[in-house]
């Protein structure tokens, strides 16, 4: 038991002192506490209404200088710059670099965590990702978090569904209020020596990564310090930008869905092609942990590949991988809907619930009086409109009018093929009471109490191929020779 007498080194406290003082969730709770609301502190978004007139006082300027001004001044001083091999190459390589602080350090290794890294891995991801000048890990995975947390949603900080341009560019130009972003639990990145370093340093870090260091390369290297700046540096970190912003853009608009379709994300190869392996975003919404955006060993995630290299190396380790049985069972859910959808539109014929019930002597007394009408497993159909396109004949199917011709339509005179069984279904009119149907469910029930009827997501009972109810595995005894 913990002893209540105070330890060498601390202090007794006062009970009294102790139980005179509110505890935190007492202040929290305090139901009569009012806060005073200063519009000076207030964001603008909530200060006043954006209009043609103030709108200027929404942009978030800094990004646009950052974002806009300073590719439209490498576009300019490209005029004059004359582009050399060596620094296309240069530009070309930390392009890729950059990009894969990105892609592997800022998302799968920090907003998802999905493997761990040594510290001269997070030295080079971290200094490589502040390269492509798209904010702080800190600052971009917490947002990321957001977006996986209240995807398409207002709390989204970059939600598709206020726009591709908005998804694309307009979050980051325009100011939000930090208040409307969803909350994530950031702890883990709090307690990173690397993220706490980069993000309290960050623009040095950013200037020294994204301009002053592939300009140094280019000067030292062969002397080409002008293009170095602009294609190294201003013009490179531009397609970064743009790489990435289509993850959140392109990503959310062009391609499949092959695991899910209740949210926006979607698998494409132009956007895989774009973002460094991103573009399969449909998988990793719905696994996002996992390592891997790409699963199959054709489809370009180059991502994917340096992050097993690094483990190869025992710069990376642990890295996660969903299940290949759960991975299998979101694709078959998917599959199974885009059935159901298209089943919907298709005539499967009236469901038995919704037939009338006739006794066995009704039956016989309407198929008597002019109606052809014959039973198969316990379901009455009306075949008057088929007679004279029935294949094998007029004959043979008007010699069952009036029966049970389960048998018969079983094998017992041919055995009729899916197609047929799906065109009688078509016809159905009535189930007799304690028919075969019926007694075909009491055996199931018998055998299996938990048995259950598959529905799609219309309510209606699917029937795949062999799993017609008109088809029996043992021919029925014919209510004549009973």
């Amino acid at each position: 038991m913990p002893s209540s007498q105070p330890t060498a080194g601390h202090k007794a406290v006062d009970p009294q002192f102790l139980s005179s003082q509110p505890s935190p969730m007492a202040k929290l709770s305090e139901p009569n506490r009012k806060k005073t609301y200063d519009p000076k502190k207030a964001h603008i978004t909530e200060r006043e209404p954006m209009t043609r007139k103030n709108w200027w006082k929404f942009v978030n300027w800094l990004n646009v200088a950052l974002i806009i001004g300073m590719p439209l001044a490498g576009c300019v001083a490209s005029i004059w710059t004359p582009i050399r091999t060596p620094t296309l190459i240069w530009a070309v390589l930390y392009y890729f670099c950059t990009g894969l602080g990105i892609t592997a350090g800022y998302h799968r290794l920090w907003a998802h965590t999905s493997y761990s890294a040594t510290l001269p891995l997070k030295i080079f991801l971290a200094f490589c990702g502040a390269g492509s000048v798209e904010g702080s890990i800190r600052w971009w995975a917490r947002d990321h978090r957001a977006h996986h947390r209240y995807t398409d949603t207002d709390k989204d900080p970059y939600s598709v569904r206020k726009g591709l341009l908005y998804s694309h560019l307009g979050w980051m130009i325009m100011k939000q209020n930090p208040k409307r972003i969803g909350r994530t639990d950031i702890t883990d990145l709090n307690e990173d020596p690397v993220v706490r370093f980069q993000h309290k340093h960050y623009l040095a870090v950013m200037l020294v990564s994204g301009v002053f260091f592939p300009m140094a390369v280019a000067g030292l290297g062969w002397g080409d310090w002008l293009g170095g700046y602009v294609y190294a540096g201003i013009l490179r970190i531009f397609f970064v930008q743009q790489a990435t912003f289509c993850v959140n853009s392109l990503a959310h608009w062009l391609g499949d869905q092959p695991f899910d379709d209740r949210n926006s994300p979607r698998d494409h190869v132009f956007t895989a092609l774009m973002t460094l392996g991103e573009g399969y975003h449909n998988f990793h919404h719905e696994f996002p942990s996992d390592y891997r955006n790409a699963l199959e060993w054709f489809q370009y995630d180059p991502t994917k590949c340096f992050i097993w290299a690094c483990k190869q190396l025992g710069l990376a380790y642990n890295l996660k991988q969903f299940r290949a049985n759960e991975i299998e069972k979101g694709r078959v859910q998917m599959q199974q809907k885009k059935l159901d959808q298209q089943r919907a539109k298709l005539d499967w014929g009236v469901p038995l619930e919704q037939l009338s019930v006739l006794e066995w002597d009704e039956f016989r007394d309407q198929a008597s009086n002019g109606r052809a009408l014959i039973a198969v497993a316990g379901v009455v159909h009306d075949v008057s409109d088929f007679i004279k396109d029935h294949p094998g004949g007029k004959a043979i199917i008007s010699s069952q009018i009036g029966k049970d011709a389960t048998a018969a339509f079983n094998g017992g005179v041919y055995q009729h093929s899916n197609a047929a069984h799906n065109l009688l279904s078509t016809m159905r009119v009535g189930v007799i009471r304690g028919g075969m149907e019926v007694e075909i469910w009491k055996r199931a029930q018998k055998e299996n109490k938990d048995v259950v009827l598959p529905r799609d997501e219309h309510g209606q009972r699917i029937f795949r191929a062999g799993e017609q109810i008109t088809k029996v595995v043992e021919h029925a005894v014919s209510a004549d020779a009973a």
